[in-house]
């Protein structure tokens, strides 16, 4: 493994804690000789994470569609800064380079970026591994609400076994630096094969 993919919010949150830990992830990640991936705002736990990475001696690419550039402020000190044309490009782009994703915690954006490698994991589509860096409980609520559509027969349980849950930075990016085994859930690809048959 070379690069980790890190989803983060342009905000700081409510406590120094998010900053905090944020910056702890960063400098692990470099120290530990990966490659950081990310949205390229010096923003929030998005600069933070940056911050602290370059400040390790770390690589770090920033990938940012151009009409974000001044709205999430483009952080202007790092390796590389990718400038991509919308929101898709900027998260299929992570999706190729990175080789495994650790989520921060943040806001709809960041979410929406969890939710779409994890869906594309359970598929097939990708075999990388994702971690959520559970700063002060963050992901408890979506964990259970995960757990509940799991129980209530919506979802995979191999979504779960996707997914890697800490609360210290250095035992997460051990846990995501090994590449999944082939468990995704077939029941997905046998709809699909159905539906092919059916068009």
């Amino acid at each position: 493994m070379r690069s980790i993919c890190v989803f983060a919010g342009s905000g700081t949150g409510h406590h120094p804690d998010y900053m905090e830990q944020a910056a702890r992830l960063g400098s692990h990640i470099a120290g530990l000789g990966y490659q950081l991936i990310y949205g390229g705002s010096r923003l929030g736990l998005m600069g933070a994470v940056a911050d602290a990475a370059l400040a390790s001696g770390g690589k770090v690419i920033g990938i940012m569609p151009e009409g974000l550039l001044h709205g999430e402020r483009a952080h202007q000190g790092l390796t590389e800064l990718i400038r991509v044309g919308s929101m898709h490009e900027r998260k299929a782009m992570m999706q190729q380079t990175a080789d495994a994703f650790i989520s921060l915690p943040g806001g709809l954006g960041t979410l929406e970026e969890l939710f779409e490698v994890l869906c594309w994991s359970q598929i097939g589509i990708h075999n990388k591994p994702l971690g959520l860096y559970n700063i002060r409980g963050y992901y408890e609520p979506l964990l259970q609400m995960l757990q509940h559509s799991v129980q209530e027969g919506f979802t995979g349980v191999s979504c779960m076994q996707r997914l890697f849950i800490s609360t210290d930075p250095k035992e997460l990016i051990q846990a995501v630096s090994h590449e999944l085994p082939p468990t995704a859930d077939l029941r997905w690809k046998a709809a699909d094969d159905q539906a092919d048959q059916l068009e």
